[in-house]
């Protein structure tokens, strides 16, 4: 054991000194920190989008231009509120009431303010009404730090310009025609002397009332037509400007139909904002603490990442050390070093020392992310260490330790199996396209295990031991059956005995091997020999 611990330290020391190990170790702590930050540097860096309108009804011009300012006042609304959280002056005792997720309902904070905001327009108006960001400011200014930044309002993300002269307008046909070139970026409108590049065209038809579709009515014949509003735009992916704007239509639609009737549009509006609150519930909670928790939800959910690193770590260190070994073999110094230590000392040291590296850059990442966050001011650290003491207190940690050892022992034995038959990197590469088809399945079934961890798939892929470190994990949160964690438990550690067992054989054997890679027949020879 001395001489495979010293051949740990060799790997360890070899690997530590290249560029690729200290790139990794500083890149990833930029990584974290820029995403903390992405959101408002995609923010500053995205521009406003201009769109233009072709109402050849005249009746829906108007409502598409409240809707984008309606838009823009929810951003300043919301972008204010963060403001005021993330600079508020807290003095020692006060403010200082802890996160507690074990009380906090189940909920997206995200789709929460956003359907507060869409169903209480009144409020982000009363806002605006009363003064304003000033007048607020102004009104919050003994509760705010005295040294915060000044606060800076968001850009509009749509802005309505008038149409460039290309024309009949009328001619819905050829307009479309000319204003290909605007949105193709070939040429620019002029907006506050300056020129832009057009982002969206909208086309509405006189006769758009007409093509209204309406309940009980016969469905179209193949080959009839109804067209509607038209939506021209170069970029696919931003689909938001086109929501809203088909949100405006069919609202002021809606509105105008309401008129027609004689119905109140008030008093629909105070009905269509009536609900009814729901709570979810899990019945395997103690009496009186049965409503779902934010913490529950970090708990059912924390595997997947879990899962995911997992994954990453066993696959990334198990890379680096097939990639070792045939450099080594390659360039002779197996040989060398097989003059001092046994096969079997070097490959124990080699797995040593490399899962040394591999932990010492997980370590160093999650450290990282640790000190990131507990650096970083505002309502969103307070947010992030309330989630990381969850995740502490929750056992996922240790179940995470125990599955990383004996998953990166079964792999990087495979990996130290094949990269000890193969001369080059070319040669493992075909024998590693297997082991990746078995490697990529929990990737494919990591966001579905725990919406069933008890299933049928679940359960089986548990007892096979390839799949054990993975699955398992993913069903961690979910209080598998206690013969399943303990039966798949002692299969793992059994296989990885096995794997380990019958790697020591083909690692005596292939290391010191020239030519072609062994066959299959050959392999399991060597896998039999003594």
């Amino acid at each position: 054991m001395k001489y495979a611990l010293l051949v740990a330290l060799r790997e360890y020391a070899e690997n530590a000194k290249t560029k690729g190990f200290w790139i990794g170790l500083f890149i990833f702590p930029v990584i974290i920190y820029m995403s903390f930050e992405i959101q408002t540097l995609l923010n500053k860096a995205t521009p406003t989008r201009y769109v233009a309108i072709n109402d050849q009804s005249g009746n829906y011009g108007d409502a598409i231009d409240k809707e984008l300012e309606w838009l823009h006042k929810r951003d300043i609304f919301r972008a204010f509120g963060d403001y005021a959280k993330k600079y508020a002056n807290k003095t020692e005792g006060e403010g200082k009431k802890k996160i507690n997720f074990e009380k906090i309902p189940a909920i997206d904070p995200e789709a929460m303010m956003n359907q507060f905001t869409d169903s209480n327009r009144e409020v982000v108006q009363q806002f605006f009404d009363s003064g304003g960001v000033e007048a607020s400011l102004e009104m919050m200014k003994p509760m705010l730090v005295a040294d915060r930044p000044d606060f800076e309002e968001p850009k509009h993300r749509y802005h309505l310009v008038p149409m460039p002269q290309v024309g009949d307008a009328s001619d819905m046909k050829q307009t479309a025609q000319d204003m290909k070139p605007f949105l193709k970026g070939d040429e620019m409108i002029t907006v506050d002397g300056k020129e832009k590049e057009l982002f969206a065209f909208i086309q509405i038809p006189v006769d758009v009332a007409e093509q209204v579709v309406r309940p009980n009515q016969p469905k179209m014949s193949i080959g009839e037509e109804r067209r509607g509003v038209e939506y021209w735009s170069t970029n696919l992916a931003d689909t938001d400007a086109k929501e809203v704007v088909e949100r405006a239509i069919n609202e002021e639609l809606r509105r105008a139909e309401y008129v027609d009737r004689g119905v109140d549009v008030s008093q629909v509006q105070q009905v269509e904002k009536t609900y009814v609150p729901f709570v979810s519930l899990n019945a395997k909670k103690d009496v009186g603490e049965e409503e779902v928790s934010m913490a529950d939800q970090i708990r059912q959910w924390a595997p997947v990442g879990f899962v995911y690193l997992l994954w990453i770590g066993i696959f990334t260190i198990s890379q680096m050390l097939l990639n070792n070994t045939i450099e080594e073999k390659s360039n002779r110094i197996i040989e060398v070093l097989l003059s001092s230590v046994t096969a079997r000392e070097l490959m124990m040291g080699k797995l040593i020392g490399i899962a040394c590296v591999g932990l010492t850059m997980l370590g160093t990442w999650v450290g990282t992310l640790i000190i990131v966050v507990m650096a970083k001011a505002g309502p969103e650290a307070e947010l992030a260490n309330a989630m990381l003491e969850v995740l502490t207190t929750s056992g996922l940690l240790p179940a995470f330790a125990i599955y990383f050892f004996f998953g990166y022992l079964m792999y990087a034995g495979m990996f130290l199996a094949i990269g000890s038959v193969c001369n080059t990197l070319k040669e493992a590469q075909n024998l590693m396209g297997p082991v990746m088809l078995i490697m990529i399945v929990p990737v494919f079934t990591m966001m579905f295990i725990p919406k069933d961890p008890n299933g049928t798939l679940a359960t089986v892929l548990s007892w096979v031991p390839i799949y054990t470190p993975f699955i398992m994990m993913n069903r961690a949160a979910a209080d598998p059956p206690l013969f399943d964690v303990v039966g798949t438990g002692v299969l793992m550690v059994a296989f990885t005995l096995l794997v380990l067992y019958l790697t020591s054989k083909v690692f005596r054997i292939g290391i010191l091997r020239t030519g072609q890679p062994p066959k299959i027949k050959e392999l399991f020879r060597w896998m039999r020999s003594r």
